[in-house]
């Protein structure tokens, strides 16, 4: 039987070119996570874990040693029977998502390059293409106008905009400054769970004409605040959409259960990739719209999300830029990334992705 025969783990520290800010912190290195599983006939495969401390608390020392710690328990598993792995893995990850995210994407990367097919097909296969956002970050309104400059001049016409964690005022001047520099682009704002529902309200408009650019409002209130945001959803008259709020299969249904959004955001990172399809899955009978986005990382760990969206279909926003904030990144193959278009069905083995270091 193909099984595991090993798994290993080690720093994955990628510079960024700009602070990666949202309303919680913000990241000038990301300090992730390569995660390596060896099958039992030599086939390798690798995923990435990417925590962020001002997100998930997860620091990149508590996933080396949870995945340290607990590398005995995935020894001898089936990699045919990778759900059964990815039950194991989320009992003795329960504490470390990522790391999770990290395993669970190596396996996956494996048993499809042993399989000989792509981690696209293996999901579906459902479209050849993704169009992704591009983030503009906390910071100066200044920076937000350049930054909205380049993202328009490059071919992103969605600009997901951080805002919260700062006075309201400042987030005012920023967003006024970016839809003068961009004055077609749609945007999604996404306040990572920093606002009252009063104050996502009034920032809606305090744009006035140009709140009717407004895609989606991202995780407006706090997590547990499923009724703020159903107020946004319904005083704002937004489309709303939980990531903090949506870590989970039950998470969904609890959303479901309060009517407090219309779209969930799914990342690997907050759950692993197994969970990731079971929120996929009852978001999608739901009626739920969906969005794929990620934490901070390369393009080894959002391959495997464009994969999964890409492979399912019915991903209405693509929020899978953070690649964009990093050089010297060391990573080849995985998705080809032209602006804001994505491409996936030329991968051929796993996700596609290697990494240049050992």
């Amino acid at each position: 039987m193909l099984s595991i025969a090993d798994v290993t783990s080690q720093a994955l520290d990628i510079e960024l070119n700009e602070p990666f800010g949202i309303a919680t912190g913000a990241q000038t290195l990301a300090r992730n996570v390569l995660v390596t599983v060896t099958l039992s006939d030599g086939t390798i495969g690798i995923g990435e874990a990417a925590p962020f401390p001002a997100v998930n608390g997860e620091t990149q020392a508590s996933v080396l040693a949870a995945l340290s710690d607990t590398r005995s328990a995935f020894l001898g598993l089936g990699a045919t029977r990778w759900r059964v792995a990815a039950r194991v893995a989320a009992e003795a990850l329960s504490k470390t998502p990522t790391a999770r995210a990290g395993f669970e994407s190596a396996l996956l990367d494996a048993y499809c390059r042993t399989t000989r097919q792509s981690l696209w097909t293996f999901f579906g296969g459902a479209q050849a293409t993704l169009t992704r956002d591009l983030t503009v970050p906390t910071g100066s309104p200044e920076h937000a106008s350049q930054a909205a400059k380049r993202a328009w001049s490059e071919g992103f016409t969605t600009l997901k905009v951080k805002v919260g964690g700062v006075a309201f005022d400042h987030d005012r001047a920023r967003l006024n400054a970016i839809t003068s520099a961009a004055p077609e682009a749609a945007l999604i704002l996404d306040a990572n769970a920093s606002l009252s529902a009063e104050a996502a309200v009034e920032l809606l408009a305090a744009l006035g004409p140009q709140r009717a650019r407004v895609q989606l409002f991202e995780q407006p209130t706090a997590k547990d605040d499923l009724d703020g945001l159903r107020r946004v959803r319904e005083l704002g008259r937004v489309r709303v959409a939980a990531d903090e709020s949506a870590g989970s299969g039950a998470d969904v249904l609890r959303l479901l259960e309060t009517r407090a959004v219309d779209v969930v955001n799914v990342k690997i990172m907050k759950c692993g990739v197994v969970e990731a399809l079971n929120m996929v899955a009852i978001a999608h009978a739901a009626g739920l719209g969906l969005m794929i986005g990620g934490m901070v990382e390369s393009e080894l760990a959002m391959t495997v999300s464009a994969c999964l969206a890409a492979g399912l279909g019915g991903f209405d926003y693509v929020d899978l830029d953070t690649p964009w904030f990093m050089k010297n990144t060391p990573i080849e193959g995985g998705w080809d990334a032209r602006g804001a278009a994505l491409r996936l069905d030329h991968i051929t083995l796993g996700h596609g992705a290697t990494c240049l270091r050992s």
